[in-house]
């Protein structure tokens, strides 16, 4: 067992630069923590989401709740003010990138003891003095506790899906720019999922002003909904003990009262600890049976955009469908696709100029192509949460072992964390996770720096 004195760490690797691992380090120079290194190929301080180009691809969250600060609230809604928006708006990903850029840069010049490596963690070591990352350039990176921040893994491939057959008729990223490449007018484009990266990868086709068909397929056809205007919570509100069953219940009831958006929103103070304290059978229904229609009603779309698919519907550009996806088979400059619709027991065929997967981000580890997460695994370093949707780690994200022991010297923190913690995905929830983080890593107990 380590002692709180050997806990008190002087040198933090952080392995990840996107939203997760910057916004970690920036905490840690605003509490006068430890000296951090941060491990990025390319660190732009903004992660998957926030490098798009593409200025309609929105944030799904208001302005006025995007701050990186829970200690100040107000930190993106003016930040965005200043920038020509309004604090109920909507901002573009692309310019939240640019928002987080710049605290990273003000981190930097405030404070020497922040350094950014140019490189990918390829293997890590650690014994009850401290850890080895290894680069891929050979350097080894010394300190006293590793992060992992990698942030979301890539969607892995549908069943009946091989990337290889289909060649440059797949597209495993759905925001690269390539996705819109060689599309002529009359093709028909798939896109596997209804999530919003599909509504994303639909918005880069239409800016692109192709006019060709998009089918996006999913098990059972939701569109993400739209935000709308906040209602007024009363004093019945779920509580943390709450079972996913009589939790389904009350927001049943609760919606008729109130509207489906405020009694979705007011469970967010509770949906860890009710998630936490969930067997993994109920957690497993609820992944089974629940999952798509609280992703839906939880994550919503910025109502301009919402209104852009709609028309995207209406005039027979954008298609949308429930069912299964059974079958991809390349055969000339198509790809035939064999899909069962939700409650049919026949088959249907269909023919796709470019497969785009839009299923969103992986989790299960075991199917990761990222070399340092394969190293973990393989060394029994780390091991997948019960549900495979990410590394499993405690309440104080410290990561376990294959035999479930706890690695104090290597902490997760971010999407791969969502088998803890589940609603760990957002900014709001995220930021609120690293704070927490910086706070005990550096043993503080105010909150320091003025970024």
């Amino acid at each position: 067992m380590l002692s709180q004195s050997q806990l008190i760490p002087r040198h933090i690797v952080v392995i990840g630069g996107g939203f997760s691992g910057t916004l970690l380090a920036i905490n840690l120079m605003r509490h006068d923590g430890p000296r951090v290194t941060i491990i990025e190929r390319g660190v732009k301080a903004r992660g998957m989401a926030y490098a798009t180009s593409n200025a309609s691809h929105l944030l799904n969250v208001r302005a006025s709740n995007m701050s990186a600060f829970p200690d100040k609230p107000d930190h993106f809604a003016n930040w965005f003010e200043q920038h020509g928006g309004q604090p109920d708006g909507f901002a573009s990903r692309q310019l939240y990138g640019r928002y987080l850029g710049e605290l990273l840069e003000t981190a930097q010049n405030q404070h020497s003891c922040l350094e950014l490596i140019d490189s990918e963690a390829v293997h890590l070591s650690m014994d009850q003095h401290a850890v080895a990352v290894v680069l891929d350039d050979g350097r080894t990176v010394h300190g006293d506790i590793a992060v992992l921040a990698v942030g979301n893994l890539p969607p892995h491939p549908p069943p009946g899906l091989n990337p290889e057959a289909l060649g440059d008729r797949y597209r495993s990223d759905s925001w690269s720019s390539d996705i819109t490449v060689g599309l002529q007018a009359d093709d028909r484009v798939l896109l596997i999922g209804t999530g919003l990266t599909a509504v994303d990868a639909a918005l880069t086709l239409n800016d692109a002003e192709f006019t060709g068909t998009l089918v996006a397929i999913s098990r059972r056809g939701l569109l993400p909904r739209a935000h709308g205007n906040s209602g007024h919570s009363t004093n019945d509100a779920p509580v943390a003990g709450t079972s996913f069953a009589k939790l389904l219940h009350q927001v049943r009831r609760r919606t008729i009262k109130m509207g489906w958006r405020q009694s979705v929103d007011e469970l967010r103070p509770v949906t860890q600890r009710i998630w936490q304290r969930a067997n993994v059978a109920e957690r497993e229904r609820f992944l089974r049976h629940l999952r798509p229609w609280w992703d839906v009603h939880r994550h919503r779309l910025a109502p301009q955009i919402a209104e852009r698919l709609a028309n995207m519907q209406m005039t027979g550009m954008l298609h949308v469908y429930a069912g299964a996806l059974v079958n991809f088979v390349a055969a000339d400059n198509s790809v035939k696709t064999i899909w069962r619709p939700r409650g049919s027991a026949l088959a249907m065929e269909d023919r796709f100029t470019r497969i785009i997967n839009c299923t969103g981000a992986g989790g299960d580890l075991s199917r990761s192509n990222q070399i340092l997460l394969h190293s973990l695994v393989d060394t029994a370093t780390i091991r997948p949460d019960a549900a495979r949707l990410g590394i499993d780690v405690d309440s104080q994200c410290r990561t376990l072992n294959a035999q479930g022991a706890v690695n104090h010297r290597l902490l997760a923190v971010g999407p791969l964390t969502r088998g803890t913690f589940w609603e760990i995905t957002a900014v709001p929830d995220i930021r609120r996770q690293v704070w927490e983080i910086a706070r005990r890593l550096s043993n503080a107990h105010w909150v320091g720096g003025d970024l």
